[in-house]
Protein backbone atom coordinates (compact mmCIF):
# COMPACT_ATOMS: atom_id res chain seq x y z
CA UNK A 1 0.00 0.00 0.00
CA UNK A 2 1.48 3.06 -1.25
CA UNK A 3 1.93 6.02 1.74
CA UNK A 4 0.73 9.31 1.55
CA UNK A 5 4.28 10.55 1.45
CA UNK A 6 5.15 9.07 -1.46
CA UNK A 7 2.52 10.44 -3.61
CA UNK A 8 3.06 13.80 -2.04
CA UNK A 9 6.84 13.77 -2.79
CA UNK A 10 6.08 12.41 -6.75
CA UNK A 11 3.58 15.30 -6.81
CA UNK A 12 5.92 17.99 -5.43
CA UNK A 13 8.53 16.44 -8.61
CA UNK A 14 6.02 16.78 -11.17
CA UNK A 15 5.13 20.25 -9.91
CA UNK A 16 9.16 20.89 -9.86
CA UNK A 17 9.60 19.52 -13.16
CA UNK A 18 7.18 21.01 -15.28
CA UNK A 19 8.17 24.23 -14.30
CA UNK A 20 11.53 23.90 -14.77
CA UNK A 21 10.58 22.34 -18.64
CA UNK A 22 8.41 26.03 -18.93
CA UNK A 23 11.30 27.87 -17.72
CA UNK A 24 14.02 26.38 -20.44
CA UNK A 25 11.34 26.75 -23.24
CA UNK A 26 11.54 30.46 -22.55
CA UNK A 27 14.99 30.27 -22.45
CA UNK A 28 14.59 28.23 -25.93
CA UNK A 29 12.52 31.59 -26.81
CA UNK A 30 15.04 33.88 -25.96
CA UNK A 31 17.97 32.00 -28.03
CA UNK A 32 18.69 33.59 -31.33
CA UNK A 33 21.74 34.38 -32.01
CA UNK A 34 23.82 30.68 -30.74
CA UNK A 35 22.94 27.27 -32.54
CA UNK A 36 24.72 25.32 -30.30
CA UNK A 37 23.21 27.28 -27.19
CA UNK A 38 19.66 26.40 -28.33
CA UNK A 39 21.40 22.52 -29.33
CA UNK A 40 21.99 22.37 -25.50
CA UNK A 41 18.73 23.77 -24.17
CA UNK A 42 17.10 21.67 -26.15
CA UNK A 43 19.31 18.47 -24.76
CA UNK A 44 18.28 19.73 -21.35
CA UNK A 45 14.43 19.61 -21.76
CA UNK A 46 14.49 16.35 -23.37
CA UNK A 47 16.01 15.01 -20.28
CA UNK A 48 13.83 16.67 -17.76
CA UNK A 49 10.69 15.68 -19.95
CA UNK A 50 11.52 12.10 -19.64
CA UNK A 51 12.05 12.51 -16.04
CA UNK A 52 8.77 13.98 -15.94
CA UNK A 53 7.13 10.94 -18.09
CA UNK A 54 8.94 8.64 -15.19
CA UNK A 55 6.92 10.31 -12.49
CA UNK A 56 3.66 10.38 -13.79
CA UNK A 57 3.95 7.04 -13.98
CA UNK A 58 5.12 6.43 -10.70
CA UNK A 59 2.29 8.95 -9.68
CA UNK A 60 -0.31 6.32 -11.60
CA UNK A 61 1.27 3.16 -9.42
CA UNK A 62 0.78 4.61 -6.64
CA UNK A 63 -2.81 5.38 -7.11
CA UNK A 64 -3.30 1.93 -7.59
CA UNK A 65 -1.85 0.96 -4.83
CA UNK A 66 -4.42 2.93 -2.56
CA UNK A 67 -6.17 1.59 0.46
CA UNK A 68 -9.85 3.36 -0.57
CA UNK A 69 -11.11 3.62 -4.25
CA UNK A 70 -12.58 7.60 -3.68
CA UNK A 71 -8.24 8.44 -3.38
CA UNK A 72 -7.42 6.17 -6.43
CA UNK A 73 -10.19 7.83 -8.31
CA UNK A 74 -9.26 10.92 -7.10
CA UNK A 75 -5.14 10.52 -7.81
CA UNK A 76 -5.73 8.97 -11.11
CA UNK A 77 -7.57 12.06 -12.67
CA UNK A 78 -4.83 13.70 -11.45
CA UNK A 79 -2.87 11.47 -13.53
CA UNK A 80 -4.93 12.04 -16.31
CA UNK A 81 -4.59 16.26 -16.05
CA UNK A 82 -0.61 15.56 -15.81
CA UNK A 83 -0.53 13.73 -18.82
CA UNK A 84 -2.60 15.98 -20.99
CA UNK A 85 -0.36 18.80 -19.52
CA UNK A 86 3.00 16.63 -21.14
CA UNK A 87 1.41 16.99 -24.09
CA UNK A 88 0.65 20.53 -24.55
CA UNK A 89 4.34 21.22 -22.88
CA UNK A 90 5.42 19.13 -26.20
CA UNK A 91 3.94 20.77 -28.44
CA UNK A 92 4.81 24.35 -27.00
CA UNK A 93 8.27 22.83 -26.88
CA UNK A 94 8.13 22.45 -30.36
CA UNK A 95 6.53 25.37 -31.86
CA UNK A 96 9.48 27.66 -29.48
CA UNK A 97 12.48 25.50 -30.95
CA UNK A 98 10.76 26.50 -34.56
CA UNK A 99 10.67 29.59 -33.80
CA UNK A 100 14.27 30.06 -31.96
CA UNK A 101 15.47 28.10 -34.92
CA UNK A 102 13.98 31.03 -37.62
CA UNK A 103 15.35 33.54 -35.95
CA UNK A 104 18.93 32.59 -35.63
CA UNK A 105 18.72 31.86 -39.18
CA UNK A 106 17.69 35.63 -39.64
CA UNK A 107 20.14 36.97 -37.99
CA UNK A 108 22.96 34.83 -39.90
CA UNK A 109 21.58 36.28 -43.02
CA UNK A 110 22.04 39.47 -41.33
CA UNK A 111 24.91 39.32 -40.95
CA UNK A 112 25.94 38.37 -43.95
CA UNK A 113 24.49 41.49 -45.32
CA UNK A 114 26.31 43.84 -43.19
CA UNK A 115 29.24 42.01 -44.48
CA UNK A 116 28.54 42.93 -47.33
CA UNK A 117 28.01 46.74 -46.56
CA UNK A 118 31.33 46.56 -44.77
CA UNK A 119 32.73 45.51 -47.96
CA UNK A 120 31.25 48.49 -50.58
CA UNK A 121 32.11 51.15 -48.21
CA UNK A 122 35.74 49.79 -47.41
CA UNK A 123 37.22 50.18 -50.90
CA UNK A 124 36.97 53.87 -51.09
CA UNK A 125 40.32 54.02 -52.21
CA UNK A 126 43.50 51.46 -53.66
CA UNK A 127 45.19 51.84 -50.57
CA UNK A 128 42.31 50.77 -48.42
CA UNK A 129 40.94 48.25 -51.39
CA UNK A 130 43.68 44.99 -50.46
CA UNK A 131 43.27 45.49 -46.81
CA UNK A 132 39.21 45.32 -47.69
CA UNK A 133 39.84 42.47 -49.77
CA UNK A 134 41.59 40.73 -47.14
CA UNK A 135 39.15 41.41 -44.46
CA UNK A 136 36.34 40.44 -46.73
CA UNK A 137 38.06 37.20 -47.82
CA UNK A 138 37.99 36.31 -44.09
CA UNK A 139 34.33 37.51 -43.71
CA UNK A 140 33.68 35.13 -46.20
CA UNK A 141 35.51 32.41 -44.84
CA UNK A 142 33.45 32.90 -41.60
CA UNK A 143 30.28 33.42 -43.25
CA UNK A 144 31.08 30.03 -45.00
CA UNK A 145 32.04 28.03 -42.37
CA UNK A 146 28.83 29.21 -41.05
CA UNK A 147 26.66 28.47 -43.57
CA UNK A 148 28.53 25.23 -43.36
CA UNK A 149 27.11 24.85 -39.82
CA UNK A 150 24.08 26.12 -40.67
CA UNK A 151 23.11 23.36 -42.99
CA UNK A 152 24.34 20.63 -40.81
CA UNK A 153 22.26 22.46 -38.08
CA UNK A 154 19.03 22.34 -40.84
CA UNK A 155 19.81 18.68 -41.33
CA UNK A 156 19.67 18.47 -36.85
CA UNK A 157 16.61 20.69 -36.90
CA UNK A 158 14.98 17.96 -39.60
CA UNK A 159 15.75 14.87 -37.24
CA UNK A 160 14.59 16.79 -34.11
CA UNK A 161 11.22 17.84 -35.26
CA UNK A 162 10.59 13.82 -36.73
CA UNK A 163 11.94 12.74 -33.41
CA UNK A 164 9.73 14.98 -31.33
CA UNK A 165 6.48 14.20 -33.67
CA UNK A 166 7.25 10.54 -32.92
CA UNK A 167 7.32 11.55 -29.15
CA UNK A 168 4.13 13.08 -29.74
CA UNK A 169 2.23 10.65 -31.20
CA UNK A 170 3.63 7.95 -28.78
CA UNK A 171 2.62 10.25 -26.09
CA UNK A 172 -0.78 10.25 -27.39
CA UNK A 173 -1.08 6.34 -27.94
CA UNK A 174 0.22 6.24 -24.18
CA UNK A 175 -2.72 8.78 -23.22
CA UNK A 176 -5.18 6.78 -24.89
CA UNK A 177 -4.77 3.34 -23.44
CA UNK A 178 -3.80 4.92 -20.03
CA UNK A 179 -7.37 6.80 -20.30
CA UNK A 180 -8.81 3.42 -20.78
CA UNK A 181 -7.26 1.79 -18.01
CA UNK A 182 -8.33 4.31 -16.03
CA UNK A 183 -11.96 4.13 -17.17
CA UNK A 184 -12.10 0.48 -16.55
CA UNK A 185 -10.52 1.20 -13.20
CA UNK A 186 -13.55 3.45 -12.35
CA UNK A 187 -16.06 0.75 -13.19
CA UNK A 188 -14.83 -1.81 -11.43
CA UNK A 189 -14.40 0.46 -8.39
CA UNK A 190 -17.95 1.37 -9.37
CA UNK A 191 -19.41 -1.99 -9.67
CA UNK A 192 -17.12 -3.06 -6.24
CA UNK A 193 -18.99 -0.12 -4.34
CA UNK A 194 -22.23 -1.08 -5.22
CA UNK A 195 -21.84 -4.74 -4.38
CA UNK A 196 -20.46 -3.69 -1.03
CA UNK A 197 -23.75 -1.80 -0.37
CA UNK A 198 -25.88 -4.49 -1.30
CA UNK A 199 -24.30 -6.55 0.99
CA UNK A 200 -25.06 -3.93 3.42
CA UNK A 201 -28.68 -3.63 3.26
CA UNK A 202 -28.55 -7.63 2.94
CA UNK A 203 -26.70 -7.82 6.42
CA UNK A 204 -29.22 -5.00 7.98
CA UNK A 205 -32.38 -7.61 6.61
CA UNK A 206 -30.57 -10.35 8.37
CA UNK A 207 -30.66 -9.19 11.63
CA UNK A 208 -34.12 -7.46 11.38
CA UNK A 209 -35.53 -11.37 10.53
CA UNK A 210 -33.41 -12.49 13.39
CA UNK A 211 -34.57 -9.80 16.18
CA UNK A 212 -37.98 -10.53 14.37
CA UNK A 213 -37.48 -14.42 14.85
CA UNK A 214 -35.73 -13.70 18.48
CA UNK A 215 -39.47 -11.86 19.80
CA UNK A 216 -41.42 -14.17 18.15
CA UNK A 217 -40.52 -17.13 19.95
CA UNK A 218 -40.35 -15.18 23.40
CA UNK A 219 -43.62 -13.97 22.93
CA UNK A 220 -44.48 -17.95 22.34
CA UNK A 221 -43.04 -18.81 25.61
CA UNK A 222 -44.62 -15.95 27.33
CA UNK A 223 -48.69 -17.18 26.21
CA UNK A 224 -47.68 -20.50 26.33
CA UNK A 225 -46.65 -19.82 30.26
CA UNK A 226 -49.34 -17.67 31.22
Amino acid sequence: MASDVQVKICQQDIIRLDLEIKALIQDTRKCTQSTELLQDLNQSIQKKLLDLKKCIKDLERLAREQERETDTIGILREVENHKKQLSSVQVELRRAYVASQLAIEKYNREQLYAGTSTFKKSISSKEQAAQAATNVTEQLMTISRRMAAQVKQGQDTVSTLATSSRQINQTQDEFKNMASHIQNSQRLLTRYGRRECTDKILIVFAIMFFFAAVLYIIKKRLFSVS
